[in-house]
């Protein structure tokens, strides 16, 4: 088998990069229904709603599950990685969005005093509020069962 051919046939693989995707592209049509543009870049970008942190490791834990068995210890150990990962999208990631909003507002008002400074803007949608962490898992966790 080769390595390519593995890769294809790994469905629990498969399965997390799926709900990444939907995710992602989930986020595209949304920001489309309400702000009427369309903008590609959310395909590539992190932070928004569905959280596709979310989705892709309840996607993982689920393919696990199903596959290995749900007393299984690498479910265990995948369930365990989901939930630091979906922690920090909602904790520490979204934290260092709030810090780039106010630096931002810092920079801006000073950039009104001081022309000469820089106005390279930070990113600051970089994490997630609860409500898009859970939306993001609901979608991985419909993604894993039905793959």
């Amino acid at each position: 088998m080769s390595i390519i051919s593995g890769i294809l046939d790994n469905a629990i693989l498969l399965s997390a990069m799926m709900a990444w995707l939907i995710a992602q592209v989930l986020k595209v049509i949304i920001n489309f229904s309400i702000h009427r543009t369309f903008d590609v870049g959310f395909l590539f970008s992190s932070g928004g709603f569905p959280s596709s942190h979310s989705a892709t490791v309840s996607a993982l834990s689920i393919g696990v599950g199903k596959y290995y068995g749900w007393n299984s210890p690498i479910f265990a150990v995948a369930v365990i990685f989901g939930m630091i990962v979906m922690y920090d999208a909602a904790g520490v990631r979204r934290a260092a969005g709030k810090q780039a909003e106010v630096i931002n507002q810092l920079v801006q008002e000073l950039y009104q005093q001081m022309s000469h400074l820089s106005q390279e803007r930070l990113k600051e949608l970089i994490g997630h509020t609860p409500f898009e962490v859970f939306a993001g898992a609901i979608v991985g966790i419909i993604v894993g069962i039905l793959m």
